[in-house]
């Protein structure tokens, strides 16, 4: 199995994270993200996000289960994370789900859990109704949700709780919790050169909570003119020059781009030269001068949205 160097951030738990993972959002067929993940540990990847919505987590644990069955790794040299859905946020129905992920993941802990969306929304009959009509609101508050979520660490089960979507007022809320045993030390949001998200990330740094962008790539189509048609960062001609000086895709600036700014990055493919190159990133650096240059590409433009949800009072954007 090949040995490649990633570099790691220490979390406010005590743990560290490799700065780049496998991201294994939904939007593949049947048993692409198992032959991805195999390609992505032969390369070096350790750190993996799934979450239940994205029903992929078998298909990680089908991945990697082999690999530490045969002795080619060790457990401890993983990095899971998984996340807690929108419909499942009472603190009675956190363990359960919990221990649902671990199933799936055919593993006895989660280096990270997260909670998916800081609203929550009563279940459908079936697992994805939510995407298909609007749901009523459900009358839980992520404070109570979050004093679940630290028993699981209390209890063994996670070692390195976190939330994602959440904006600055809803992590001071968070944060000023009374009793509160562990502070969040993960903040999984949208971050790429169109969306830099600058108060937030700056907010995150200050408070000493580690953010992972989602969508780091952006997603594919020609310009932001259409909210539904996603920018295509790719081909910016900003990116692209800078990428010609160091001999790398665009897709390597921008994911350097990220490390450069201090946070951690989930990218998802499923092709094994992308998966690759996505990895292939820490024999180079920006200058300050590129790494500003580029933020200067922000648009304050938005890949991903909860358009159904967007009345809930705890909607984030």
């Amino acid at each position: 199995m090949t040995s490649r160097k990633i570099h790691s951030i220490k979390l406010n738990s005590g743990f560290y994270m490799p700065v780049i993972g496998y991201g294994t959002f939904n939007s593949f067929k049947a048993n692409e993200v198992r032959d991805a993940t195999r390609v992505a540990l032969e390369l070096g990847y350790r750190h993996f996000d799934t979450a239940w919505i994205y029903q992929t987590e078998e298909e990680l644990g089908d991945a990697i289960t082999p690999k530490i069955k045969d002795g080619s790794l060790k457990r401890s040299d993983l990095f899971l994370a998984t996340k807690l859905w929108f419909t499942h946020l009472r603190p009675e129905s956190v363990e359960e789900m919990c221990r649902e992920s671990l199933k799936s993941l055919q593993t006895d802990y989660l280096d990270l859990y997260l909670i998916h969306w800081p609203f929550s929304v009563k279940a459908g009959k079936e697992k994805g109704d939510e995407f298909k009509t609007r749901l009523p609101n459900d009358d839980v508050d992520f404070i109570d949700t979050w004093k679940a979520m630290e028993e699981l660490v209390i209890k063994g089960l996670v070692k390195t709780i976190g939330v994602s979507n959440f904006n600055i007022q809803q992590l001071k809320r968070l944060l000023a919790a009374d009793n509160l045993r562990y502070k969040p030390a993960v903040n999984q949001v949208e971050v790429h050169p169109y969306y830099t998200n600058n108060e937030l990330l700056d907010y995150c740094k200050q408070e000493n909570i580690v953010v992972t962008a989602y969508s780091p790539l952006g997603r594919g189509a020609a310009d932001s003119s259409d909210p539904y048609q996603p920018a295509n960062v790719l081909v910016d001609k900003t990116i692209q020059k800078i990428a010609a000086k160091y001999n790398k895709t665009a897709a390597q600036v921008i994911l350097r781009w990220g490390v450069d700014r201090g946070y951690t990055l989930v990218p998802k493919s499923v092709t094994p030269a992308r998966i690759q190159q996505n990895i292939e990133i820490f024999d180079f650096s920006l200058t300050e001068e590129e790494v500003k240059t580029i933020s200067n590409l922000n648009q304050d433009y938005k890949c991903i949205h909860q358009e159904l949800y967007r009345d809930h009072p705890e909607y984030p954007f």
